[in-house]
């Protein structure tokens, strides 16, 4: 739940949340994270995402819960929405970006249908989707804040953690952040060793214990 003053909630400490984003998608996902499907990809080249989930259900087509989202959610928060299975409409454009921008929040991951990108770009406000999409959503609602979405094959709950960049999007429940942070930071001292053993000469068939014994002409 927000705090009085309108920020995000201590749940999740914003020190993780940076930590997070610093070990990247990729990471976090091989570390216990879930990740969404690939079609979930970075508007804009290098929009990068670290922050908890403010969860949004609209009706396929329609809109208006994102536009009380942008005005009710937490500063901090990115939105997760879930339209269902009706993608190609331009669920957000400038006009949400302009008054996302002004609340404070810290992006959006849809599975569905942006629209004004180079703006998105220019304002510098990361942005997620499956998809572009010219046609323009219904405002008449029905819709949900904070409750369980669906979105990009997985399950989201209002405060888990999402981390995006380039690599794609991935999903920390709020009770699992601790560990699998601690997972992340092994994951990236395994791999630099590797890197200085390749560096070495080593090979990754030597490293990682590999069977080259059903290539052919190996």
């Amino acid at each position: 739940m927000p705090s009085p003053d309108g920020s995000v909630d201590a749940a999740v400490d914003p020190a993780r949340l940076v930590a997070l984003g610093e070990l990247g998608a990729a990471t976090v996902g091989e570390s216990g994270g879930l990740p969404m499907r690939p079609r979930l990809r970075a508007v804009w080249r290098g929009a990068r995402i670290a922050a908890p989930a403010f969860t949004v259900r609209c009706e396929p087509g329609d809109n208006l819960a994102m536009h009380v989202a942008v005005a009710r959610a937490p500063r901090g928060s990115v939105l997760v929405v879930d339209v269902g299975n009706e993608e190609e409409f331009g669920y957000w454009g400038e006009v949400l970006t302009t008054g996302a921008e002004a609340r404070g929040l810290a992006g959006l991951v849809i599975d569905g249908g942006v629209r004004d990108t180079a703006a998105l770009e220019a304002h510098g406000f990361p942005v997620f989707a499956s998809t572009v999409a010219l046609r323009g959503a219904s405002k008449v609602g029905p819709g949900t804040l904070r409750g369980p979405v669906e979105v990009g094959g997985v399950s989201v709950h209002d405060g888990d953690v999402v981390v995006a960049d380039a690599d794609g999007v991935v999903v920390v429940a709020r009770g699992d952040v601790d560990v699998v942070l601690e997972a992340g930071r092994r994951r990236e001292e395994k791999e630099r060793g590797l890197f200085r053993a390749l560096q070495g000469g080593s090979t990754t068939v030597e490293l990682l214990e590999l069977d080259p014994s059903s290539v052919t002409g190996a």
